[in-house]
Formats: structure tokens, C-alpha cells, sequence
């Protein structure tokens, strides 16, 4: 009896274990996203060396307060709200609608910036096209709007080791607003990247082992295959030796992950991955939000400075969602291992 007892409190234990070890991935990735993001809001779209940003500073491009996030962050939380309900992809486009119509998941109530593909694939959701055949197909719908909502997708899939299964979960969150297949590899190569940064991998590691994946699960002539090769200087050796000028930080999709990742690699912490990516000028809200999100999830919560946490508009708001999000994850975690809670 006494035995039982002792197996029962250590399952209890490593069922505790697992679900902080959740808790301490799960803040700093959504939290540095946001930090990049606000970070970035006062000076997007000004060009590299007119500006160099330390902390967090307000007004500027959008006239907003500091601590005022934007579409990236919106977006993002309405799929940590999404995922929570336990809904689906056209409730998500449900929220996309409420974000743009009425500033739903806004720090003010109020939209002030929202991406060209990404209107009109809601504007096609409104007119009645299915969620799924809304997202942009062109050459031209590769901005970064397709990764820069999707980093709790990592915490749905992380402990799932089967490529082509994730790929298509992935696909399906992307396809709504962006539905090309290079923005659809884009969205693959950062989900698995967060992945691997979840398991204490190596950048350059990680890097390898996405590589690899795509050339093990799909034939030459699949598409993201092909597709795969616009990314191809990420996966070049002495990538991260690239100088800055080399490095564009536009809002298009490929220029977006090739700058977060060298951004990653050519710091040694969080506040100096995101100043950087900020100070590389152009998409500078998206950029530090992709670059924001990795450097969370890699030097996790102690990484991120304090003051910058507190200046975070609706920071209570934001708190209660990631924390029945966190919850959420966890307690799937542990049933998905132990069997019950």
C-alpha cells in the first residue's frame, strides 16, 4: 500500500515537472513576440542607421503610447484564444473579422495596422468563401503576416515527430491569410525552428535538422521542395558570419526569417536579439516580434527584462490568456503522457 502511494506521488511529481517545464516555454515565446513587436511599432517602416532604438520608446509611425503592440500580437492572441476555446479555423477567421471590424484583441479598442494580403483574405471570409480557400495564392502574397501569429502552434506540436502530419496542421493555420506555398514553407521552417529551440537544440543544429526533414519527407518535385530553395541562404553554412548589409528586414516572408534567425545567432541575449532586429529598420514591428518569439523561447523568462514587461499595454489581460493557454497545453501534455490530469 505504502508502495502505491510512492509511485502515485511521483507520477503526481512528474506530472508537475512536465506542466512548469510548459509554463517556462510558453511565456517568454509569447511574451518576447509581443516585446519585439511593441518595441517595433514606433519606428516601422524608417530605414536602417536614421534611428537607434534602446528601449522601449513610443508615438512615432503610429502616433500610439509605448507599450502599444500591433496586428502581430492581435493576431497572435486571437489564436491562443482559438486554440483555448478549442475551436475552429473559421472562428479563428471569425476573430480576424472582429479584430479588423472592431478592434477586437487591440490595446486601445481600435485598429491601426493591418497587412495588405491579410485584408483581403478577410474580406473574401466576409463575402462567404470558406476559411480555407480565403489566404492569397500569388507570387506577390509572400509577406510575413503568414508567421508573424503563429508561434503557439509549437506548443500543439512539439512533441509530434511526424513531419508531413505537422506540416499540414501548419498549413492549415497559414493557408487562411496566406495561402502560396513558399509563405506556407515560411511558416514550417519557424514552427520547426521554435520546436527545436523547445528541445535546447542549437541554432545551427536546428537548422540542419529542418533541412533534412524537408529532403526526407518530400520528393524533388514537390513543392516545398522547390519552394525550399528561397530559403536557401538560411541553411548555407557561415550564414550567421553574413555582415548586416546583407541582411534585408523588408515584410517579405523570407527576408523576415533570414533576419530573425541571424538576429538570434549574432546575440548573446534577449534584449540584445531584439534591439538588433529593431535596429535593422523597414518591417521593424514584425521582424522583432519572428525574432522575439525564438529568442523567448531560448533564453526563456529570466532573459527578458522586467521593465519591459510592465510596460506592456493590457499586460493583465494578456497574463490571463497565456495563463489558461499555458494551462491548456499542459494539461494536454500530461494526458497525452500520463493518461488523466
Amino acid at each position: 500500500m505504502n508502495g502505491r502511494r510512492m509511485i502515485d506521488r511521483w507520477e503526481d511529481d512528474n506530472k508537475i515537472f512536465l506542466g512548469l517545464n510548459i509554463k517556462k516555454r510558453v511565456l517568454p515565446t509569447l511574451y518576447g513576440g509581443i516585446i519585439g513587436d511593441l518595441i517595433g511599432v514606433p519606428v516601422e517602416f524608417r530605414k536602417r542607421d536614421e534611428f537607434h532604438i534602446k528601449e522601449i520608446v513610443g508615438y512615432g509611425t503610429y502616433n500610439q503610447p509605448p507599450g502599444t503592440w500591433s496586428d502581430d500580437t492581435s493576431l497572435t492572441l486571437c489564436l491562443v484564444e482559438n486554440i483555448v476555446e478549442k475551436e475552429n479555423i473559421e472562428n479563428l477567421m471569425c476573430k480576424f473579422v472582429k479584430y479588423h471590424d472592431e478592434g477586437y484583441w487591440t490595446p486601445f479598442g481600435k485598429m491601426f495596422d493591418i497587412g495588405t494580403t491579410t485584408i483581403e483574405a478577410i474580406t473574401r471570409f466576409k463575402k462567404g468563401v470558406l476559411p480555407e480557400k480565403c489566404g492569397g495564392q500569388s507570387e506577390y502574397d509572400n509577406g510575413n503576416g503568414a508567421i508573424m501569429r503563429i508561434s503557439p502552434l509549437a506548443f500543439l506540436l512539439y512533441n509530434n515527430f511526424d513531419f508531413v502530419k505537422k506540416t499540414e496542421i501548419i498549413k492549415q493555420y497559414t493557408e487562411i491569410t496566406h495561402a502560396h506555398p513558399r509563405a506556407i514553407v515560411g511558416s514550417i521552417i519557424y514552427i520547426e525552428f521554435l520546436i527545436r529551440l523547445y528541445h535546447n537544440n542549437s541554432f545551427e543544429k536546428s537548422i540542419k535538422e529542418i533541412q533534412e526533414l524537408f529532403y526526407e519527407n518530400f520528393g524533388e518535385d514537390h513543392v516545398y521542395l522547390k519552394e525550399l530553395n528561397h530559403y536557401k541562404r538560411i541553411f548555407n553554412d557561415g550564414f550567421f558570419r553574413a555582415p548586416q548589409e546583407e541582411i534585408l528586414s523588408d515584410g517579405y516572408v523570407v527576408h523576415t526569417l533570414e533576419a530573425a534567425i541571424w538576429c538570434l545567432g549574432n546575440t548573446t541575449s534577449f534584449k540584445e536579439a531584439v534591439l538588433k532586429a529593431v535596429n535593422l529598420g523597414g518591417d521593424t514591428d514584425t521582424v522583432a516580434s519572428v525574432t522575439g518569439s525564438l529568442a523567448g523561447m531560448y533564453y526563456k523568462m529570466d532573459g527578458i527584462p522586467e521593465e519591459w514587461l510592465e510596460k506592456i499595454v493590457r499586460k493583465q489581460d494578456i497574463h490571463e490568456l497565456i495563463k489558461k493557454f499555458y494551462e491548456y497545453c499542459a494539461n494536454n501534455a500530461i494526458i497525452e503522457q500520463y493518461g488523466s490530469l
